[in-house]
């Protein structure tokens, strides 16, 4: 397990969505994920804790210990999903 330090927030993208007719679409470099569910975060983070759904800017991903998760510092998320 890694921890997140200082203000990063580690992130499970979520997984590709299906079309509707049920093909499978992947993810693909010119539609990268920009939500997922934080599975950490650093001690300087004060919006977002685990298990929050975010938005967030796909530019600034770092390469993760996982290929399903994402790095992202807490100033490129962009929003939190309410509970519906």
């Amino acid at each position: 397990m890694v921890k997140a330090i200082l203000d990063r927030v580690f992130i499970r993208v979520e997984p590709p969505a299906a079309a509707k007719g049920g093909i499978f679409m992947p993810e693909t470099i010119d539609n990268p994920p920009t939500a997922g569910v934080v599975e950490a975060v650093g001690p300087l983070v004060g919006s977002v804790r685990p298990g929050d759904k975010v938005l967030f800017h796909v530019f600034d991903e770092l390469p993760g210990y996982d290929k399903d998760v994402v790095v992202v510092r807490e100033s490129s998320l962009l929003g939190v999903f309410e509970d519906e």
